[in-house]
């Protein structure tokens, strides 16, 4: 049922302020983690794998930080990823060695887990349904909006401090995120059917009785993931591909995100008034064939402009893989089910870059591409399949 006294603006700052200053921190640490590896004397492939422990550390913590959301509340597990990230980020600024870097980035995937999936589950709880799309929408589009702000603000400190003062950026986004949580209000758990606290299952269990749902849905979800992760890794390939230099790929690259972060919203909304598929498919169509086109390009305009659709079908499908998770999850269960399913989105998120680098290295980097843009293909047969046109709790 409609819930008129509901807002989105009454919850915005406890819900979507965290979640900006994450993505601010994100964005600020990303594009340098690999520049203070290097100057650790790491070698270029060892820097590589520095920056990825970020999603090695997120895929193997979603089990356990959903058992901490469980036990501690959507509020103090943020305020504990925070103080964590913030150990974390002062450990790389006075890291010694490329190990205890190394130990720092997957400190800061582990955090990034925890904070995530609370803000998920936040979400999934306090948000009337038919206005749960808009909601998780929202969240990913701050969280990106987040991204987008922090290489400038990163930039602005780096000028002064060197390449530490990206990490006191994200410190700093980090007190922000913990001082909101802090005082939002905590959520219960309650199960709408019996009007009590729904009785907890084991992880093992929740896996077995949801089974059919992560073996349909969640493969969805998975390829969604890689291909996205994909997606981050062939612009910058293709445009070297191309002769581009290094200042224009950096522009296109910021008009692709400008065109992610500008319609997220509207998607949510088409979501919640006609239904997920409206949105899933669409988003899994339009970019599995644009990186499919990708190796028909040949010039900066064609290129762009195949680049602009792709950034568009990712950004319309902006909270997609959090909205059916939540529409999936059952009410008590959320954080220990909502773990499982970010466990899947992960591994895509991991096999994504993998599967690229594997088919480039065996064939082409045209391979490659088409071959992650049959992912987006094959993920919109499968919601063709089995997303539900319309949702029930």
């Amino acid at each position: 049922m409609s819930d008129p006294s509901f807002s989105l603006k009454k919850i915005a700052v406890p819900a979507f302020g965290p979640s900006l200053l994450y993505g601010v921190s994100n964005g600020a640490t990303l594009p340098v983690i690999a520049l203070t590896a290097r100057e650790l004397g790491a070698s270029l492939a060892m820097s590589g794998l520095i920056a990825a422990l970020i999603g090695v550390g997120s895929l193997m913590s979603n089990i356990p930080a959903s058992m901490i959301i469980s036990s501690m509340g959507e509020r103090r597990s943020i305020i504990g990823a925070a103080v964590f990230s913030m150990l974390a980020f002062l450990l790389a600024i006075f890291a010694p060695t490329i190990w205890v870097l190394a130990l720092s980035m997957l400190m800061v995937g582990m955090a990034s887990s925890v904070f995530v999936l609370a803000r998920q589950t936040y979400l999934t709880e306090a948000v009337p349904l038919q206005m749960r799309a808009r909601a998780l929408s929202t969240l990913g589009g701050t969280t990106r909006i987040g991204a987008f702000i922090g290489p400038f603000a990163g930039a602005a400190l780096i000028h002064s401090f060197g390449i530490t003062g990206a990490y006191w950026v994200a410190i700093g986004a980090m007190v922000g995120a913990g001082a909101i949580a802090l005082f939002a209000p905590e959520l219960q758990v309650i199960s709408k059917q019996e009007g009590k606290p729904a009785p907890r299952m084991r992880i093992r269990e929740i896996a077995r009785t949801h089974a059919r749902v992560f073996l349909t849905l969640g493969v969805g979800v998975l390829l969604v993931s890689a291909l996205r992760a994909s997606r981050q890794v062939v612009i910058p390939l293709w445009a070297e591909q191309l002769g581009l230099e290094p200042a224009v790929t950096s522009v296109i690259y910021g008009l692709v995100a400008a065109i992610d972060m500008a319609v997220f919203y509207p998607a949510g909304k088409v979501m919640d008034e006609r239904g997920r598929i409206w949105v899933a498919i669409p988003c899994t169509l339009l970019m599995g064939l644009s990186l499919m086109s990708m190796p028909l390009t040949g010039g900066l305009i064609s290129f762009t402009l195949v680049a602009l659709i792709l950034g568009f079908g990712n950004g319309i499908g902006s909270g997609i893989v959090m909205t059916l998770g939540a529409d999936s999850a059952p009410p008590g269960q959320r954080p220990s089910f909502l773990g499982l399913w970010r466990l899947m989105a992960d591994m895509g998120a991991c096999g994504g870059p993998v599967l690229l680098a594997g088919i480039t290295a065996v064939a082409s980097l045209s391979a490659a591409v088409v071959a992650s843009g049959l992912l987006g293909c094959v993920a919109a047969a499968v919601f063709w399949k089995w997303l539900p046109r319309r949702v029930s709790n």
